[in-house]
């Protein structure tokens, strides 16, 4: 029973910093606060959570993976703590995670199809969402007049 409510509060500790730098974030505090108030006060839960977040920002700006996991792990103690004061507070946070989740929020799927026609495409074309290091390699320029062999 130690070991799982240990990943829950892994995986709600990821859930929570992971939603810190997102705009699902201001809607999702509240929430958060709450389930972590447990006795306490919300609003002090509250600030903790928002400076958390300014933490989180700043090391991400800084590229401080450190600081980053610092946070984390942070709230990763605290989660655990609440668990193991309230294992009956399991349920809660395993119903807040699957809320909060951004796989749970990402709504429908949606299938775009696109197609080229009429003309003549003088190069590649890629449709798409990302791409990156692309390389091309032509003879010519498509507007380059074509040299003959022994033609200056």
């Amino acid at each position: 029973m130690e070991a799982e409510l240990t990943a829950l509060a892994a995986s709600g500790a990821t859930a929570f910093v992971g939603l810190m730098v997102t705009e699902a974030w201001t809607q999702a505090r509240g929430r958060v606060a709450r389930f972590l108030a447990r006795g306490e006060e919300v609003d002090v839960i509250d600030g903790e959570l928002e400076e958390s977040r300014e933490e989180l920002a700043a090391a991400r700006a800084a590229a401080d993976d450190e600081a980053v996991a610092d946070v984390e792990e942070e709230w990763r103690i605290r989660l655990r703590r609440a668990l193991r004061a309230n294992p009956e507070a399991a349920d809660e946070l395993r119903a807040l995670i699957e809320e909060l989740s951004p796989l749970g929020s990402a709504g429908p799927t949606v299938s775009v199809t696109n197609s080229i026609s009429g003309g003549t495409q003088n190069g590649p074309v890629f449709q798409g969402q990302t791409f990156s290091a692309l390389t091309f390699n032509s003879g010519r320029s498509a507007d380059a007049p074509e040299q003959r062999p022994g033609t200056a």
